[in-house]
């Protein structure tokens, strides 16, 4: 197969699982899975890997300029999802923090969506489903990568 028709089923297939992976949040009957929203749940599994961190440091993680962080960051904070803290290293500056309530839910939308997953893989054998893990590992590391050097 050429590259330009690699490429192509390349750009087509991430469009297409984009819109799956939006399409099924919605459509389950998993009350948890629809719980958050992406972004939501997007900080708040940053929050909860990495701990508290000011807008800055979570948008540069998130790609995202601190103005939209901000915005969603407030979001989740008039849901008591997050809770803005001094920052213990540097009493003068504020950092994100998730609440109890929202390491909650951002659990419950994992445990839901790693459900859904494990039914939607149920055919696939383990070292299929470990190479699909692999490989997306290694391409979202590639996209951060690629995002970094194009700043």
């Amino acid at each position: 197969m050429a590259e330009d028709d690699v490429l192509g089923i390349i750009e087509t297939q991430v469009a297409l699982l984009m819109r799956l992976g939006e399409a099924s949040r919605r459509a389950t009957r998993l009350a948890p899975h629809r719980a958050l929203d992406r972004s939501a749940y997007v900080i708040l599994r940053h929050l909860q890997a990495g701990g508290p961190l000011n807008v800055s440091a979570l948008a540069a993680r998130l790609n995202l300029d601190g103005s939209t962080v901000t915005r969603q960051v407030t979001a989740l904070e008039n849901d008591n999802l997050v809770e803005r803290r001094r920052d213990p290293s540097d009493g003068r500056g504020i950092v994100i923090a998730p609440t109890a309530l929202g390491l909650e839910q951002v659990d419950a939308v994992r445990k839901a969506r790693h459900d859904v997953y494990d039914r939607v893989l149920r055919d696939w054998n383990e070292a299929d489903r470990a190479a699909l893990a692999g490989t997306l590992e290694r391409f979202n590391d590639s996209l951060e990568q690629y995002m970094r050097e194009t700043r």
